[in-house]
């Protein structure tokens, strides 16, 4: 069988391009073999097929060339999805009887007898998106907007002459020795280490965050964290930062507000709190070191005593001041209040 002009180097392309189907590579190299004077049944051997596969293909080829290797349209109406079902049901939780929480691909598949990969086609167009969650806490604050005024204010304008701190207290630091040594990482091999611990006690670490620099300058580690250890720290902030005004944001925890911290902040005016309000810590900007810190140095270590543990904290600290950069707050309170409002107007339809 003789090729058409020019049709030898397209159909070695499409034989060995990794871009077309299987089958149209099937295809070309049938057309191949038999303009080299191959036998059908060897050609059959050869591509995997049968003989009169092999002649229903070099016929195509000869009636239309390249052209004509590729699937012609299928008869019938083309077949059509309900997404609107699909978004609908998406939206719904699942049934009971499937003791499931929320749907999955296959699952909504099979209950609406469609196939996965359409699901899947429906959902990513619809920006659905089933396995996620994410976690939220209205704030019952009755001076909500107050507060995050002036925490965003202290961001975005801090005062002049003055230092803007972040301070918070991380709780239940554990001092986890593994059970086995951890081993390194290597090339196609990420590091290793064993699900079982000892637990060698907890510690507390109190952080100052220069919100205009994102350095820690002030830290320590106790054993509580009573009202007793978060005015010692106040203290230590104060003694960092002489005769400078400080503006201090911490969140509502107790202790924060006990009467001990009140009665030395009224012995030093120049150290002013201010409090986010209920249910939202995250305004805190030193929460964001904190998670830092967690995945950097504490979570993937093993301690054999709290001692090693705030050494491993101290050396972090020291090696975070040496490379820090501020955090860049970038919601202002409009935007952020904004959006509390949208989310309670959407629970209360709900």
């Amino acid at each position: 069988m003789a090729l058409r002009d020019g049709d030898a180097d397209e159909l070695r392309r499409l034989e060995s391009a990794r871009s077309v189907s299987a089958g149209l590579a099937r295809r070309a190299r049938i057309v191949l073999l038999a303009a080299e004077g191959v036998a059908h049944t060897e050609v059959a051997e050869l591509t995997g097929t049968s003989v009169p596969t092999v002649r229903h293909w070099r016929s195509r080829y000869a009636s239309g060339g390249i052209a004509a290797l590729t699937d012609a349209a299928r008869p019938g109406r083309p077949r059509s999805v309900d997404e609107v079902e699909i978004v609908v049901r998406t939206l719904e939780p699942p049934p009971a009887k499937l003791g499931v929480t929320h749907w999955s691909s296959r699952l909504l598949a099979k209950e609406l007898n469609v196939a996965p990969s359409t699901v899947v086609e429906v959902w990513r167009s619809y920006g659905l998106q089933p396995w996620r969650k994410e976690s939220f806490k209205f704030s019952t604050d009755p001076q909500l907007e107050t507060k995050i005024r002036d925490v965003v204010g202290l961001y975005l304008n801090p005062p002049e002459n003055a230092i803007v701190l972040s301070v918070d207290e991380k709780s239940q630091c554990q001092a986890l020795e593994r059970s086995q040594p951890i081993l390194p990482i290597r090339p196609g091999i990420p590091q290793q280490q064993t699900h079982d611990y000892i637990r060698h006690g907890t510690t507390t670490l109190f952080a100052a965050l220069e919100v205009a620099t994102g350095r820690i300058g002030a830290d320590a580690c106790y054993r509580r964290h009573r009202n007793t250890e978060f005015l010692a720290f106040l203290k230590k902030v104060a003694a960092a930062y002489p005769d400078t005004q400080l503006h201090i944001v911490c969140d509502n925890y107790r202790t924060h507000k006990h009467a001990n911290v009140r009665a030395w902040l009224a012995e030093h005016p120049r150290v002013t709190l201010h409090f986010t309000p209920t249910g939202c810590s995250w305004l805190n900007m030193v929460e964001i070191f904190f998670g830092i810190i967690t995945r950097q140095a504490i979570r993937r270590g093993s301690f054999t005593s709290v001692k090693q543990l705030t050494t491993a904290i101290g050396a972090f600290i020291d090696g975070w001041n040496d490379r820090c950069e501020p955090f860049s707050w970038t919601k202002d309170a409009d935007e952020i209040i904004a959006k509390i409002k949208r989310k309670e107007t959407f629970r209360a339809r709900h």
